[in-house]
């Protein structure tokens, strides 16, 4: 692999390629790595299998001690690929307590936040639309 990023890249089996390629990402596409599965409700009404996590989204954990604890998405971090839920704390050291890091992979979208525009114009993208059908679109 170079050393400058590249969408073109062919996958490699070796791990360190692998961590180079989503490290040195640049954020566009960091941004999509941190996607995770719509529940089936959300599935059905929007047509489509996962979407990007945002702040104000509940999610359920579906992996981990916390497994099947539901919270609000406190905060999203690009840089390690993580989102913090609300109510799935760790205990620090000095007694204080932090919000756990959770893998998007491992939680599943419950209830989306719609109010930002440009969010519910990319969910509409998606849904078939009754004028379309009728042509033979998708």
């Amino acid at each position: 692999m170079k050393q400058e990023w590249s969408r073109e890249w062919v996958s490699s089996s070796q791990p360190r390629k692998q961590r180079k390629y989503v490290y040195n990402a640049p954020p566009h596409v960091k941004r999509k790595f941190l996607s995770a599965r719509l529940s089936k409700e959300l599935t059905q009404r929007y047509k489509r299998r996962s979407l990007a996590v945002r702040s104000g989204d509940m999610v359920e954990i579906m992996r981990g001690t916390d497994k099947g604890l539901r919270g609000k998405v406190e905060k999203v971090n690009l840089k390690a690929g993580k989102v913090y839920v609300a109510g799935i704390t760790v205990k620090k050291v000095d007694g204080s307590t932090a919000l756990k890091p959770v893998q998007p992979s491992n939680v599943r979208l419950v209830d989306l936040k719609v109010d930002d525009k440009m969010r519910a114009k990319a969910l509409s993208k998606k849904l078939i639309h009754p004028a379309k059908e009728k042509e033979g679109g998708r």
